[in-house]
């Protein structure tokens, strides 16, 4: 996680904190449809960790464990259980009827400043399709509606051209660059993207 993310930081009401971290609690689902991602559930550590041991699905994700091992994706799973009971993060996958991971959600919610990030990955048979950018959309549009954020934030490694893309083209503002941390302590260089809710239904009206 980075220190200087949210770039925007407006403190909210508490009645606000509350509903936000009773939204998140709410939540199972990454949305409403029959595919929509679920939550994850402890017993799916090893086939989470077969999906991100791909140097192309964990490499770019500075929040991920490292080293990855069964045991740290355990922890890294417990630690999102922890913050979804406490209204403040959400990890998501979506498997196919075979149990394959197709990809990943991991969002940060920033209650006191009605703040969120997302962040994942999609099974490298699904790239270079669209399905990302698209998720993305579908994504961001459900954080400002179910979770009632006022602001999402986005970083990428100053290398992760395809995010800058995406990111310029659904319309977030770029924020300046800041220093991410790895879990290991090691520190990685990230641009930001901020974009608020109202911004975002005028750029993307339903």
């Amino acid at each position: 996680m980075a220190d200087g993310i949210p770039v925007t930081r407006i403190e909210v009401p508490l009645s606000r904190v509350n509903a936000i971290r009773a939204a998140v609690r709410a939540v199972t689902h990454l949305g409403d449809t029959a595919d929509a991602s679920r939550l994850v559930r402890a017993d799916d550590a090893t086939a989470f960790l077969e999906f991100l041991s791909d140097p192309v699905v964990h490499a770019p994700i500075y929040t991920l464990p490292r080293p990855l091992t069964e045991a740290s994706v355990r922890a890294f799973i417990a630690d999102h259980m922890a913050q979804h009971a406490a209204g403040e993060g959400m990890l998501f996958m979506r498997d196919d009827p075979h149990g394959r991971i197709l990809g990943y959600s991991d969002i940060q919610v920033w209650p006191h400043w009605a703040a969120g990030e997302l962040g994942g990955a999609l099974h490298p048979s699904l790239h270079h399709q669209g399905k990302g950018t698209r998720g993305a959309e579908q994504s961001f549009a459900w954080m400002f509606e179910t979770l009632h954020l006022d602001v999402i934030c986005e970083t990428a490694s100053l290398e992760n051209k395809p995010t800058h893309r995406m990111l310029d083209a659904l319309g977030f503002t770029r924020k300046g660059q800041v220093e991410s941390m790895r879990p290991d302590g090691t520190p990685r260089a990230s641009l930001v993207w901020e974009i608020t809710q109202t911004d975002w239904f005028r750029l993307h009206p339903a």
